[in-house]
């Protein structure tokens, strides 16, 4: 299942030339993230206060078109791929129809201390397809 959110451009998430900068979308992929997880009764603060961690080990972005102050634009956010170590998702950020942008974000599961950690199966299934059926 993947999580849609709308989003409008802010004047402050423009450049010089009136265009979304270009790290702003890896703020739009944090937010599809944020709601994917909220969907599923989720919170990034419950997850801190158990050890759980989530930090970014890899970011791709291919910028399409350039989101321009006051657009409307749709966040798709989905896992492509998951293990009880870690989590692939992918994104589309669209203008209507138009497709401005494509990206991945993996992360992986670690304690407090960075160590990478294997979540147990109800911890997994609650962030995954496999706990929405």
């Amino acid at each position: 299942m993947n999580q849609k959110i709308l989003y409008r451009v802010i004047y402050g998430d423009t450049d010089q030339m009136g265009v979304m900068y270009h790290a702003n979308y890896f703020r739009l992929f944090e937010i599809g993230r944020n709601e994917y997880f909220r969907l599923r009764g989720v919170l990034y603060r419950d997850l801190e206060k158990k050890g759980i961690f989530l930090p970014v080990k890899e970011a791709w972005c291919d910028y399409i078109s350039g989101a321009r102050y006051d657009d409307v634009l749709e966040i798709t956010c989905g896992i492509q791929k998951s293990t009880r170590s870690s989590l692939l998702f992918g994104y589309r950020i669209l203008r209507g129809d138009e497709l401005m942008a494509l990206g991945t974000t993996r992360h992986a599961f670690v304690d407090k201390a960075g160590r990478v950690i294997r979540l147990s199966h109800e911890e997994y299934s609650a962030m995954t397809e496999e706990g929405l059926s």
